[in-house]
């Protein structure tokens, strides 16, 4: 509904590229002062561009790296003096690499958790306690059904996907008699910049081509196709909205039927 969040403040990581610009968009299309965060300025001045061109604008942008703390802690605290009070943060920063079983080490795990789990942790720990001295807000998380199937080239990035799932619904308990409602998606395969750079390293593990790769997947989907970025931010926003206003601690995968659990 266009105008259904008139000026009030959006925070959304990982806002350059893929579901995260999606939401950007999403967002502005409803009225929303939308700030977006990414670790690169160029990014985030390419996608000002595209938004221009459907006559939407990002209120801000800031480049940040989020597996800092302190520049998280930072960013936040400028966005709520320059901008506004932050009413719902929109969390799809970051992603693991993939490992292949012979590279997977300790260190793979800690880059899993470094470039997924606290960039996540890192933003979500100053706005949640600032939401929670108002007794309002609401927090997405976009994450990923990694965490609820264990892949052989995601092993480090799966255990990030299931700590932030977990960390997401206590979140959500925690607070759940304060005003801040905290929910997650899992998208499945969907049409991103990463997917190419995921079905290159499926293809280096495996020697087979990544088309071939790529139709094998898409046979797995009973959908049979991709989601779009859009169709994961529409599910985004109506959960930050205020139409979800009784929701929280929720997990929504969006998988094209893929898992189909009770």
């Amino acid at each position: 509904m266009i105008g259904e969040m008139n000026n009030q403040v959006v925070l959304v990581t990982g806002a350059s590229k893929g579901i995260g610009l999606a939401c950007v968009e999403r967002f502005a299309q409803a009225g929303a002062r939308v700030v977006g965060v990414s670790r690169s300025a160029d990014n985030l001045a390419q996608a000002a561009q595209a938004l221009a061109a459907k006559g939407l604008t990002m209120a801000a942008s800031h480049a940040v790296d989020l597996s800092d703390a302190q520049a998280a802690t930072a960013m936040v605290e400028r966005v709520e003096g320059e901008i506004g009070p932050i009413v719902a943060l929109v969390n799809s920063a970051g992603a693991a690499r993939r490992f292949t079983p012979d590279e997977i080490n300790a260190a793979a795990f800690r880059q899993g958790m470094d470039s997924k789990y606290f960039p996540y942790v890192h933003v979500l720990e100053p706005v949640i306690h600032r939401m929670v001295s108002r007794a309002s807000g609401s927090i997405v998380n976009i994450i990923g059904q990694g965490g609820k199937q264990a892949g052989v080239l995601h092993l480090s990035g799966g255990a990030a996907n299931a700590a932030l799932m977990l960390s997401t619904v206590g979140f959500a308990r925690a607070y759940a008699d304060r005003g801040v409602r905290v929910n997650a998606i899992n998208p499945g395969l969907t049409r991103t910049s990463r997917v190419d750079a995921n079905f290159e390293a499926s293809a280096r593990a495996s020697g087979r081509p990544m088309a071939e790769l790529l139709d094998e997947e898409l046979a797995r989907i009973p959908m049979r196709r991709m989601a779009e970025p859009s169709e994961i931010a529409e599910v985004a926003y109506f959960l930050a909205s205020p139409r979800a206003s009784y929701v929280s601690g929720v997990i929504i995968p969006m998988d094209g039927c893929t898992t189909s659990v009770i």
